[in-house]
């Protein structure tokens, strides 16, 4: 099993030194859902919601989470993002809406961090746009599935 790299010899957290690190291009993939009743779902496909577009609004805070990563995790890098896309499909099956956050950046350390912020940051503002029709809804399955670049090479989850 690797070692925890976020706590010094003595064990109190701190900053990792990214200093020597390579730079080399990065990507991460996270993918979540948001479940609710159908008649849920359908007015945010329909465009019934009183707060407005729904999935836009959710898709924008994706994107401006993925960019406060560092201003929300103590420990994370400030990164140069390159690209943030945040796709958010409902499903009937469900039902709901399932959430994939794209990221990429070029720099010394991962953008896994900035990927699950943009899926739980657009899952909550999902939440957030209907929680007056509906306060059942389950924001679950928030997970990583994919991250390349770096010294650790290539990672992608069994789906």
């Amino acid at each position: 099993m690797a070692e925890l790299t976020h706590f010094d010899g003595k064990g109190q957290a701190h900053m990792v030194d990214v200093s020597d690190k390579p730079i080399t291009a990065r990507v991460a993939v996270a993918t979540g859902s948001v479940t609710m009743q159908s008649e849920t779902l359908a007015m945010i496909t329909e465009g019934r919601a009183k707060k407005g577009d729904v999935l836009a609004v959710a898709r924008l805070a994706g994107i401006m989470g993925a960019k406060k990563t560092a201003d929300l995790i103590p420990l994370c890098h400030p990164l140069p993002i390159s690209k943030v896309a945040v796709d958010l499909t409902p499903d009937p099956s469900l039902p709901g809406v399932r959430i994939e956050a794209t990221v990429k950046t070029t720099g010394q350390t991962g953008i896994e961090m900035e990927a699950l912020t943009a899926v739980s940051t657009a899952a909550l503002t999902l939440y957030d746009m209907v929680k007056a029709v509906e306060k059942t809804m389950v924001i679950s399955d928030i997970r990583l599935v994919l991250k390349d670049g770096g010294k650790s090479g290539r990672f992608e989850a069994e789906l």
